[in-house]
């Protein structure tokens, strides 16, 4: 539509005198302070216990008509011997690939029929089966689940296609310098504890075959270190009658691992060599105190300030600033009785130093002064608002009380998070990266170009190697690529 001259030159002129800041200009204002975060509600959640052990917890949650179940089981990395690594996972994926009375199709199709699917998978320290299906399906997707668990197939000549599978996700993820840095890291704060075990060798997997993918099974699958989570829109009742039949006279087994690990408590400085690499990936961190510490919550806003926000201190230097790299980020890692803190960057080559620089620099800038207030009321609206995003989903909301249940933490935990996070002052703040993120007792692990890397980390490490690099590395558990670790400087 045309609009009339005169009316045509009325809002041009309108326009002009807006654009000139004239009196029918915008005017600018602050934006209102933000209001104080809620706590996040958790929906009540009933726990039953059944005769064989097996615990089971129903969440009601959401308005959609979908119900998500998730048993996990108290094993997976944590229960493999140094010549079983992976074998937890391989088993794991095992338990979809057919039953006594299902192929892996005819699983995979009748979950698919109630709208949904079922998958398995293993961590360092569980085993989950698990899937969401339409909520008037959810007894019948339980009985599905437990001749899952129950009664697995495990034919031999599927074990040999996954285990192959795994050599070749293993090839693959062994060229890339993220994944070497982030095994090599971990053997290094955990030495020979399962932990530290990250990648089985080809000759290791190799031997994995059915038999030893029962003999695993039969040793750490059990009811009384199941724990099923039903979470969502569904008929309590018909879903419990469902579990008591389908999981009835499942045999007990053993009660939960528990092996701490000792973790190394003292600066290690490592380079791994990348002939050429335009980039070096790092990883610095520690060992902290577990999520059972009452410094847990500070730990956590802490690692927000320094590098686990986007707008955080080492971010902000490394990236916005400086422009030595492109996503760093740092993070809490969690596990039974110990905790981790880490920093990851991906840098260019030739300020890899610099780069190491800049991250200690931050740390110590935060152990010798306190945030202001501004800055750490920022980064404690954006936790608040994380954590209730984190939570808006089934699967979020089991993800959350896996967490609690596996460190004990009870329902407080969720329901106070956000309080909790919200108290935490400036010097508190302080006071936490003081004690427990101290420079001195930091492993630095580097994979990059050794030639252009080796003198650049000079400033943490003595002159004299610790052991004689590697030659030529041939793959294995240990990953020693061509190693050059050297002991810290005084």
């Amino acid at each position: 539509m045309r609009l009339p001259t005169p009316t045509r030159r009325l809002a041009l002129a309108l326009l002009l005198t807006l654009a000139a800041g004239g009196p029918l200009a915008a005017q600018k204002e602050a934006p209102p302070a933000p209001g104080t975060p809620k706590d996040f509600r958790l929906p009540p959640r009933r726990t039953i216990t059944l005769p064989s052990g097996m615990r089971v917890s129903f969440i009601h949650y959401g308005t959609v008509p979908k119900v998500a179940l998730s048993l996990e089981l108290a094993t997976g990395g944590i229960d493999e011997s140094p010549r079983e690594v992976q074998l937890s996972g391989l088993t794991a994926r095992m338990l979809v690939e057919g039953t006594a009375t299902r192929t892996a199709e005819q699983i995979s199709q009748e979950a698919a029929a109630m709208g949904g699917s079922l998958d398995a998978g293993a961590g360092d320290d569980a085993l989950t089966v698990g899937g969401e299906v339409l909520s008037e399906h959810g007894p019948r997707f339980v009985a599905l689940m437990a001749d899952v668990v129950r009664r697995p197939r495990f034919a031999a000549a599927d074990v040999a296609r996954l285990r192959d599978n795994i050599a070749r996700d293993n090839a693959i993820a062994l060229s890339q310098p993220g994944q070497l840095v982030r095994s090599r890291f971990r053997a290094l704060l955990f030495g020979d504890h399962p932990y530290g075990r990250v990648f089985a060798s080809d000759a290791m997997l190799a031997g994995y075959d059915s038999a030893a993918v029962r003999r695993f099974y039969a040793k750490n699958v059990g009811a009384r270190r199941a724990h099923l989570y039903v979470s969502g829109v569904f008929n309590e009742a018909q879903v419990e009658r469902a579990i008591r039949s389908a999981f009835a006279g499942w045999a007990a087994g053993p009660a939960p691992t528990v092996n701490p690990p000792s973790v190394a408590d003292r600066a290690q400085v490592e380079l791994i060599d990348r002939p050429d690499a335009v980039q070096s990936s790092l990883r610095v961190g520690l060992a902290v105190p577990d999520p059972t510490s009452p410094d847990w919550v500070r730990l956590a806003v802490t690692d927000q300030i320094l590098g686990g926000a986007f707008g955080s201190r080492i971010t902000s230097n490394i990236r916005e600033d400086k422009g030595y790299t492109y996503s760093p980020f740092s993070f809490l890692g969690s596990w039974p009785k110990v905790g981790t803190w880490i920093e990851v960057a991906d840098v260019t080559t030739n300020v890899t130093g610099a780069s190491l620089k800049e991250i200690f620099g931050e740390v110590d800038r935060l152990r010798t002064e306190a945030p202001s207030q501004r800055e750490l009321d920022g980064i404690k609206q954006n936790m608040a608002g994380v954590f209730t995003l984190q939570n808006s989903s089934r699967f979020g909301l089991i993800g959350q009380l896996q967490f609690v249940d596996q460190h004990g933490l009870g329902d407080g935990y969720i329901s106070s998070y956000v309080r909790n996070v919200m108290a935490v002052t400036p010097e508190e703040v302080q006071r936490t990266a003081k004690r427990y993120l101290d420079p001195s007792r930091m492993t630095i692990m580097v994979v990059g170009d050794k030639k252009t890397v080796e003198e650049q980390l000079a400033p943490y490490r003595a002159a004299t190697p610790d052991k004689p690099p590697d030659a030529e590395w041939k793959g294995g558990p240990d990953l020693r690529p061509a190693l050059h670790l050297f002991r810290p400087a005084a």
